[in-house]
């Protein structure tokens, strides 16, 4: 099935065309091109989603409107609800007019609803928050009408199998110029996204795209090594027990790397949210301000696995308590491990000898240092650590099964892993994300398709498959019973307690439950084509 949205732009000439035609980015955010109005709008709560102001279209020059704005705001009268609905176009859930037919398969669902969830870059209004981008790509569905960074590999992952392999490609090339564009893919196309990525599987897209009939992996060596020198910037200089930005050298010169943001105001995206978080505790607000969109680039936002923890190492209570950058995420260095190994790969098929012995020393080098940083022999799993408080953090996350994914662990640690998660985190409805329950949304009982993926691929990878069939049977049944009642795929699932509860949509988190949903379907969408059928076994 081709999809009419690409037009012209599948053959990677073309594309190549399209992206040295790309306008200059505008970088402005919401929050500097706007200034007290932009304040005034998130502080009055004039809409119930933070997100809604940032994503709106001006209908004239934003400076005008600001203008406008300073003139009018002092007057007798003045009503900045009237003002903003003047002078911005309010924006749409994404798959608006989408009508799922009764009697759909799952598999027929997901095929008809791509087209929905895919953007045109000709159509992105002007002076917006919206980067401009120079090939189709798929956004998540609900409030999220944006490409997002780590969503997409998951989103990928399906599309092919949905006939479109061709949109597979073009967003492998949409990552490509952003990085050749800012430095780094952006945690989302926003402008108030720029300032932090998400976690970086920009090198399992390139290996994706390669299998799946595109440009071939070493095409993209040049941003890869560019998104490793993001992510490593400051490593030449950085003194034991220090960070700078992402990465900190431990005390024995060990260099691993964390989550960070650029900037330390509230998230543009969850202003309101953010400043009530900031006022609950004590510490200075642009610190909380910090950690807070810093655990946005994990893509966990948010969960107690990124709060301080107290002498028993029960996570403490309230968002406030929140100390991301103070935390080496055992994920994140997996990601950067395979990051390095691909380097080392491709530049090896590329005849680049010296840089590919580098990379293989690097990825090598991560690879003992996962052991040996993240690796709890006691509980037999890999826990984050604490580098402020030199110790291993005690909880068990669904990142534990990302070292399987990315072949850092060893048969003995992988076997281990497969006990804890079978006894500690699986659940009738699938692979839970922590062992704790919270008012966060990446905590028990909600599961996600990422986790779901990853653990189910890393255990495959050494051949435990007896688990990583009852994962994967388990989430498709949920899945599939949550969309025979309501004709819909959602962004997170609250796992069943017990086998005969009725699976429902997840909760939790800073805004309600988003259907569409790229990743979800993504992920489904790949499992039902390896089954041969429309409708998951279970």
């Amino acid at each position: 099935m081709k999809n009419p949205a690409l037009r012209d732009t599948h053959t990677p000439h073309a594309r190549r065309s399209a992206a040295e035609r790309a306008p200059p980015p505008d970088t402005c955010t919401p929050a500097d091109r706007y200034q007290e109005l932009f304040v005034a709008v998130q502080s009055q709560r004039l809409f119930a989603d933070s997100k809604t102001f940032v994503d709106c279209a001006p209908r004239q020059a934003p400076e005008a409107i600001l203008a406008a704005y300073r003139a009018e705001q002092g007057t007798p009268g003045f009503d900045l609800g009237r003002f903003v609905l003047g002078h911005f176009q309010l924006p749409e859930p994404v798959h608006t007019g989408f009508a799922p037919t009764q009697g759909w398969t799952l598999r027929e669902h997901v095929d008809a609803l791509w087209p929905y969830l895919t953007r045109v870059p000709a159509e992105h209004p002007a002076a917006g928050s919206l980067l401009q981008l120079p090939h189709p790509y798929v956004v998540p569905g609900g409030r999220f009408a944006e490409l997002y960074y780590w969503d997409s590999y998951f989103t990928m992952l399906g599309l092919a199998e949905s006939g479109l392999a061709d949109l597979l490609h073009a967003m492998t090339d949409n990552f490509a110029y952003l990085i050749d564009t800012y430095g780094h893919v952006p945690d989302g196309t926003r402008t108030y996204y720029l300032s932090r990525s998400q976690p970086p599987v920009f090198a399992l897209m390139t290996q994706l795209c390669e299998q799946r009939g595109g440009q071939p992996a070493h095409h993209y060596l040049p941003q890869l090594r560019r998104e490793h020198a993001f992510w490593m910037d400051g490593e030449a200089h950085v003194r034991p027990g220090a960070p700078h930005r992402r990465v900190v050298a431990l005390a024995d010169g060990t260099v691993l790397n964390r989550y960070w943001d650029d900037r330390c105001t509230p998230r543009e995206e969850s202003w309101g949210e953010d400043v009530a978080t900031a006022a609950q505790g004590e510490r200075p607000a642009p610190e909380v301000y910090r950690h807070l969109r810093a655990a946005a680039e994990s893509g966990w936002d948010f969960s107690t696995r990124w709060l301080a923890e107290d002498a028993t190492g029960a996570p403490l209570d309230g968002l406030a308590s929140i100390v991301t950058t103070d935390l080496l995420p055992v994920d994140l260095n997996c990601f950067l491990h395979e990051l390095e190994h691909t380097i080392a790969r491709l530049a090896r098929h590329a005849g680049h000898e010296s840089l590919a012995r580098e990379f293989e020393h690097r990825a090598q080098r991560r690879a003992h240092a996962v052991t040996h940083v993240f690796w709890n022999a006691q509980q037999g799993i890999y826990v984050d650590y604490d580098w402020r408080l030199q110790r291993q953090r005690r909880a068990l996350t669904a990142a534990t099964a990302v070292p399987l994914f990315c072949g850092v662990a060893s048969p003995a640690q992988a076997q281990a892993v497969a006990v804890a998660l079978s006894a500690r985190l699986l659940a009738p409805g699938g692979l839970g994300t922590t062992e704790v329950a919270s008012s966060e949304q990446w905590d028990r009982p909600n599961g996600w398709a990422p986790l779901q993926w990853m653990a189910v691929e890393g255990l495959g990878r050494y051949g435990l498959d007896a688990l990583a069939g009852e994962i994967r049977t388990r989430w498709l049944a949920t899945v599939q019973a949550l969309y025979d009642r309501e004709h819909k795929l959602v962004e997170k699932y609250a796992l069943r307690s017990h086998p005969q509860a009725t699976p429902h949509g997840g909760g939790g988190g800073e805004y309600p439950l988003q259907d569409g949903f790229g990743w979800t379907n993504g992920v489904v969408r790949r499992w039902l084509h390896e089954d041969g059928e429309g409708r998951s076994a279970a």
